[in-house]
């Protein structure tokens, strides 16, 4: 069974937590999470972790504003109640799509953005009033933080190693959800 301890390992510079990582991974051990203050390009390629989808599900969540938009502005305008106006009779929504194309456009932007937000804020687990989960406050401002699970690892072996990666600080710490 796994140890309960991860170690935590403090960086000063990105530069320095990617070739760490990329060391980190290619010496076979555990990265539990990476807290980083900004985000660093290629960090996801360098952790091993599976593409996003977010692509798609934006691409869905617009069809769905598109469809809305279409459908309402058919049932206002065409069906329910059709008015002429500026000289322009509603008599079918093909002779009036283009008065009608910036009202999809919007629409499709407006259900693309929202629903993106609450899909990332669902996805994330950031509800409403939730206990902040950063181990090191550092890490919001210069700091890069790195969680290496312990495991069956010997410790002092696994801290010499990885402070010749470079770091600036290195801390066992006791992990509560293993």
């Amino acid at each position: 069974m796994a140890s309960p301890n991860v170690i935590h390992v403090l960086y000063n510079d990105d530069d320095i937590l990617m070739n760490a990582v990329k060391e980190i991974r290619a010496n076979h051990y555990t990265i539990e999470e990476v807290y980083t203050p900004f985000p660093v390009h290629g960090l996801d390629k360098a952790m091993g972790l599976a593409p996003t989808r977010i692509a798609i599900t934006s691409f869905m969540y617009g069809l769905v504003g598109l469809s809305v938009a279409v459908l309402m502005m058919n049932f206002i305008m065409i069906q329910d109640w059709p008015r002429d106006i500026g000289g322009k009779p509603s008599f079918s929504f093909h002779q009036n799509m283009p008065a009608f194309v910036p009202i999809m456009f919007e629409l499709t932007v407006f259900f693309a953005a929202h629903l993106m937000v609450i899909t990332f804020y669902l996805r994330s687990k950031i509800w409403p009033f939730k206990k902040p989960e950063n181990p090191d406050l550092r890490t919001t401002d210069d700091h890069f933080l790195i969680e290496v699970l312990v495991g069956d690892n010997d410790l002092e072996k696994m801290s010499k190693f990885l402070q010749e990666t470079g770091a600036a600080e290195i801390s066992l710490v006791h992990n509560e959800e293993a």
